[in-house]
């Protein structure tokens, strides 16, 4: 499987973007698809996670509110809609992926991720 990630690119404060991750190949048909991002500085950090199979989706706290994971099964994608972007949430958002079904206790966790996407910039300007 590869995932593709797309749609970063530089907005201002309080904008929005929306991200989107297409999976090629085998897809993750009843699995768990992520966001995590790495800022300058700081170690990669969980985002959001959606499962296939339905249930809660769970965000970082520092996103809850302003960003909405979703994801489109005939598509294969995934997407991440960000509004009232701060300047803190610049960094490069990777997509990642498992065909395993997570307890949701390990959704944050990016070892349980197999497969990662290239990521996408995302700059936002005061």
């Amino acid at each position: 499987v590869q995932l593709q990630a797309s749609g970063g690119g530089l907005v201002q404060a309080g904008g929005s973007l929306r991200l989107s991750c297409a999976a090629s190949g085998r897809t993750f048909s009843s699995g768990v698809m992520g966001w995590f991002r790495h800022s300058p500085g700081k170690e990669r950090e969980f985002v959001a996670a959606i499962r296939w199979s339905g249930g809660n989706t769970p965000y970082a706290d520092s996103v809850k509110g302003r960003f909405t994971i979703s994801g489109d099964k005939a598509k294969n994608t995934v997407y991440l809609q960000m509004n009232s972007l701060k300047t803190e949430d610049t960094a490069i958002y990777y997509c990642a992926g498992t065909p395993r079904r997570l307890i949701l206790s390990t959704l944050r966790e990016e070892d349980e991720y197999d497969t990662w996407g290239q990521g996408t910039q995302v700059t936002v300007s005061s």
